[in-house]
């Protein structure tokens, strides 16, 4: 038996809200307790029914998800369900706190009752186009380097340059290319949680390879990490929680 679930679907598209309130409604352990056409109307319904998850839209007129996502999180877990696909409005979706991205035509009935249940948990669900859209902001702003170690010679030619810009080049240089990519996730401030979804991944592998790279870069927190890897001073670096 699963626990009992109040929802709010919050959609401008009637047709989309009428959709998924359906597809929900039809499972014992779901309730749609409210239905929201914009930010707004998300926010006063959630303060009104203190449901359990939200279901929302990214575009919506007047106060659109984006926007009423930093609100709606303090109250629930907020599943984005949206058509938008591009890697900015995603990364800023999860930066934001909501706790998963389904893009709309890539997920069943089946997948949205377990996303929703998830939700609740802590879990992070993501549709492959979401999925594929972090991984592609974190290829495109990486360019990997040598995996492992250069060879002695090979590195003094490489790290010619600023000492900030020799400090990145060696991070860089000393790790592989999945380590690469989750210290870039990291960098971007993602949580264990978030990047094992991302990198489809469990959060024991995450730790593993977070463990190896503190190891690697000498680091002793996050935020030293993210300085060593961007070449910044320690104060520069962020958030310093491990």
């Amino acid at each position: 038996m699963h626990e009992h679930l109040r929802v709010i679907v919050a959609d401008d598209n009637p047709v989309v809200r009428a959709g998924l309130t359906a597809l929900l409604s039809g499972r014992e352990d779901i309730d749609v307790a409210a239905q929201a056409a914009d930010g707004r109307e998300a926010c006063e319904a959630a303060v009104r029914h203190r449901p359990d998850v939200i279901l929302l839209d990214v575009r919506m007129p007047g106060v659109d998800g984006i926007a009423a996502l930093p609100h709606l999180v303090r109250i629930a877990p907020v599943l984005m369900t949206t058509y938008s696909r591009e890697s900015d409005i995603v990364h800023e979706a999860l930066r934001l706190g909501a706790c998963g991205y389904l893009v709309h035509g890539e997920f069943t009935a089946d997948q949205l009752v377990d996303a929703v249940r998830d939700a609740k948990l802590g879990r992070p669900h993501f549709t492959h186009t979401a999925s594929n859209a972090l991984l592609a902001t974190v290829r495109d702003g990486y360019a990997p380097a040598t995996p492992h170690r250069a060879s002695s010679s090979a590195t003094r030619k490489a790290f010619a340059g600023t000492p900030s810009q020799q400090q990145a080049d060696m991070a860089h240089s000393l790790l592989s290319q999945r380590e690469g990519e989750v210290m870039d996730l990291i960098a971007s401030g993602m949580t264990n949680q978030q990047i094992a979804a991302t990198c489809f991944i469990s959060q024991k592998t995450v730790k593993n390879h977070i463990n190896r790279i503190f190891a690697k870069l000498n680091a002793a927190s996050r935020g030293q990490a993210i300085a060593i890897w961007h070449g910044l001073s320690p104060t520069q670096g962020g958030p310093t929680h491990g």
